[in-house]
């Protein structure tokens, strides 16, 4: 079975208004790199395709081995305007941990 995100890795999200956070940490230090290579813009919009967020952000935190997504226009208006829930942070990352790792 191939590997996924979560092999390596835990989220924390958060949202605000249209915006949603998502922070990726790496179990690992010695994982990190491999985080930076599967978790990039192209891929996240690729995995979550239904979400067609405006942008998507890329913060590198080298130091807590994470990297930091904000993806603007990704909660379809806002947490308390959206009718959908699962477009909401928690979920989003909980999809997002099932992203495939790329081969080492």
């Amino acid at each position: 079975m191939a590997e996924i995100l979560r092999d390596i890795a835990h989220v924390r999200t958060g949202d605000k208004g249209d915006i949603s956070q998502i922070a990726v940490f790496a179990l690992r230090d010695a994982d990190y790199l491999r985080v930076l290579a599967a978790v990039t813009p192209e891929r996240v919009a690729a995995h979550l395709p239904g979400l067609r967020p405006r942008l998507i952000r890329r913060y590198e935190l080298p130091a807590l081995a994470a990297v930091n997504l904000v993806l603007e226009g990704a909660l379809q208006g806002g947490v308390t305007r959206s009718l959908s829930l699962d477009a909401h942070g928690k979920t989003l990352g909980a999809q997002l941990l099932d992203l495939p790792l790329l081969p080492e």
